[in-house]
């Protein structure tokens, strides 16, 4: 009798570490999965707000020149707008000096 209970000993054993081990590998999945929706969510985020504050800067320079500004650099070098340019691409085209000017803001791949 004594063997028998030996037995269910060891497999109970193994049986227990193979549980925790899918549990830990289960809960480390969970944990991955929230940081790269945590990621996306921020960077989402940043580009909102990267075009918010190209529309103020733009609008602001109409109110205080008179006109749109022509480039993006023109607006960094005389309103201090600043962006990284490693993680976003801004598109901007004027149509004109009158024309709210056409604003596109683009995640670039790293």
């Amino acid at each position: 009798m004594a063997n028998r209970f030996q037995y269910k000993e060891k497999n109970h054993t193994y049986m227990k570490f193979t549980l925790s081990l899918c549990v830990f590998l289960i809960i480390l999945l969970l944990f991955f999965y929230g940081m790269d929706s945590l990621s996306k969510d921020t960077t989402e985020r940043q580009m909102e707000g990267l075009e918010t504050s190209l529309r103020d800067t733009v609008t602001y320079c109409y109110a205080v020149e008179g006109s749109y500004p022509e480039s993006v650099k023109y607006m960094e070098d005389n309103y201090g707008l600043t962006y990284d340019e490693a993680k976003f691409y801004v598109g901007y085209r004027t149509l004109g000096a009158n024309i709210l000017p056409d604003i596109t803001v683009i995640e670039l791949e790293e």
